[in-house]
């Protein structure tokens, strides 16, 4: 596996699981709102082939509260 696959791969699995601990009944609310927006913008740019060709992440519908 390349380096970056294995990178991306590995941050989607920590959110993953940080993801599940958030649902369990004795959750750290404080560690979750801390470790979450970290991980998350720590994920590095998806490995070629994860993403269709063309993908725009901008290029999808207005949401209802967005002008058009």
């Amino acid at each position: 596996m390349c380096p970056q696959c294995e990178d991306f791969a590995r941050t989607v699995l920590l959110l993953g699981q940080l993801a599940l601990y958030a649902d369990t009944a004795q959750a750290d609310q404080d560690f979750i709102e801390s470790v979450g927006p970290s991980l998350a913008v720590s994920l590095p740019e998806p490995p070629p082939g994860v993403l269709p060709p063309g993908y725009d992440p901008d290029g999808g519908p207005d949401y209802p509260s967005e002008p058009s």
